[in-house]
C-alpha cells in the first residue's frame, strides 16, 4: 500500500547556526539595532523655493486683502463645480467651499481689526 505523502527528509540534529562566529552575529545585531533606534543625523534646514515668493516688505493689509479675494474666488469656483456633481461628491465640494468661506470671514475680520498706519 502506498502512502499519500512521502516521508519527511532526514535532517541533522545539529543547528545550522552553531558554526557561525558569534562576534559577526553580535556586530550584525548592533548594526540592525542602530539602524532602527538611533535617530538620523540632523539634516540641514530646508531652503524654501524662491519660484513663488511673496515680497517680505509687502504690507499686511495687502496680504490679507489678497488672501480674502483668493478665498472668495475659490469658494465661487467650488460652488459652480458642485452644481455639476452628483449628491455624494456635491456634499464634499460644498463642505470644502464652506470651510473656505469661514476662512474668508476670518481674514475679513482680521482686515477690520487691522490698524492702518496714520
Amino acid at each position: 500500500m502506498k502512502k499519500p505523502t512521502p516521508n519527511p527528509p532526514e535532517s541533522d540534529a545539529t543547528s545550522p547556526y552553531e558554526s557561525l562566529d558569534s562576534k559577526k552575529l553580535h556586530e550584525a545585531a548592533e548594526r540592525a539595532l542602530d539602524h532602527y533606534l538611533i535617530p538620523p543625523a540632523a539634516q540641514p534646514p530646508r531652503q524654501s523655493s524662491t519660484m513663488f515668493m511673496v515680497a517680505p516688505n509687502t504690507p499686511t493689509e495687502s496680504l490679507l486683502a489678497n488672501a480674502c479675494e483668493s478665498m472668495a474666488s475659490a469658494s465661487v469656483m467650488l460652488s459652480d463645480f458642485a452644481g455639476l456633481l452628483d449628491t455624494p461628491y456635491r456634499h464634499t465640494v460644498l463642505g470644502i467651499a464652506q470651510v473656505l468661506m469661514l476662512g474668508e470671514l476670518a481674514v475679513n475680520q482680521a482686515l477690520d481689526n487691522l490698524e492702518l498706519p496714520g
